[in-house]
């Protein structure tokens, strides 16, 4: 190892490097940008981007960015595109080109038979004099002076721009689009985000636990259904309405004072007026409402306020709502 290298001071001028060099991007952009958002946002077809080498890697992280955010699209390696791949592309496509040079063997073949069925053809290259820069339709340049690798050769800066740009052009598309969080939840129903935007209680709660016991039930009856139940809670239902709520909390503060627990019905030791959510709301809403009151359990109910179980907070943390 080499004890004259500073490893963050280097790493600290790198990220400094190619700040500078994103910095600088704004300076050239051009209408043909507004233009590319307008043809993409317009299309009927797909966004089609392709590349070769690491503007390729960059690409299909585009594709990704593009894709999550309301803006149909697909990758192309354009090495695969000489081999049979072209045939995704179709009427209709608009495709993004990305080259940093815009004169690489690959390119040169491809970038005229992107444009046969009358397609959009987006060039993004550092060089507008480029084959690619001439034979686009419409230029992003994504120049940058030099690449923060000491020996300037191995694409950093330039890939970074490439991937600014393309971000740059999704975020447009999602204001163009009015692309809201509850759109990306849509895409994304899998995620933390996904579910909190879009799980709602009636998708979490379990039919078959379901606590029950009358403002009758004794108390052996109601440590019963509290244990067979494993969730720690039981609603008090009467006529198909919520009249209360015992917690193995109350359970226990109620042996804690009674040495005589003869008679002692569940009426007598419920809570009046427990919190309640329904089928309907959001699942995070059923955790604030849980957090704010400092409870674990909510009892759950439809529209007509008929009692429908329990959602307890543990299943919603282990869902990953939260």
């Amino acid at each position: 190892m080499n004890s004259n290298i500073n490893i963050l001071e280097t790493a600290k001028v790198s990220i400094q490097h190619q700040s500078q060099s994103i910095s600088q991007l704004v300076n050239y952009l051009t209408e043909d940008f507004t233009a590319a958002v307008e043809k993409i946002y317009q299309s009927k077809g797909r966004l089609v981007v392709t590349g070769i080498g690491k503007s390729a890697l960059i690409g299909s992280k585009i594709v990704a960015t593009l894709n999550s955010t309301g803006t149909p699209s697909l990758f192309l390696h354009a090495a695969e595109a000489m081999h049979g791949d072209l045939g995704i592309v179709q009427p209709g496509d608009v495709v993004l080109c990305i080259s940093n040079s815009g004169n690489s063997p690959e390119i040169k073949v491809l970038a005229p038979l992107l444009k046969r069925y009358g397609n959009t053809l987006i060039g993004m290259t550092a060089n507008p004099e480029s084959f690619l820069g001439k034979t686009s339709d419409l230029i992003i340049q994504s120049y940058v002076k030099e690449e923060a690798c000491p020996n300037n050769l191995a694409p950093m800066d330039s890939t970074t721009a490439q991937l600014v740009l393309g971000d740059a052009l999704a975020v447009c598309l999602m204001e163009l689009r009015n692309f809201k969080a509850d759109d990306f939840a849509l895409y994304h129903p899998g995620g933390a985000l996904g579910k909190k935007l879009l799980l709602r209680v009636e998708n979490m709660l379990d039919a078959s636990k379901k606590p029950l016991v009358n403002p009758n039930s004794s108390i052996k009856d109601v440590i019963v259904e509290i244990g067979e139940k494993r969730l720690g809670v039981t609603a008090v239902v009467e006529n198909g309405k919520i009249v209360g709520i015992i917690t193995d909390g109350d359970i226990r503060r109620m042996l804690a004072t009674r040495d005589d627990l003869q008679g002692v019905l569940a009426a007598d030791i419920m809570s009046k007026n427990p919190k309640t959510i329904t089928l309907k709301d959001m699942v995070v809403d059923a955790f604030n409402l849980m957090e704010n009151n400092a409870i674990t359990q909510l009892i759950v109910v439809d529209e007509a306020n008929n009692y429908q179980g329990i959602i307890h907070i543990h299943d919603i943390l282990k869902e990953g709502v939260i």
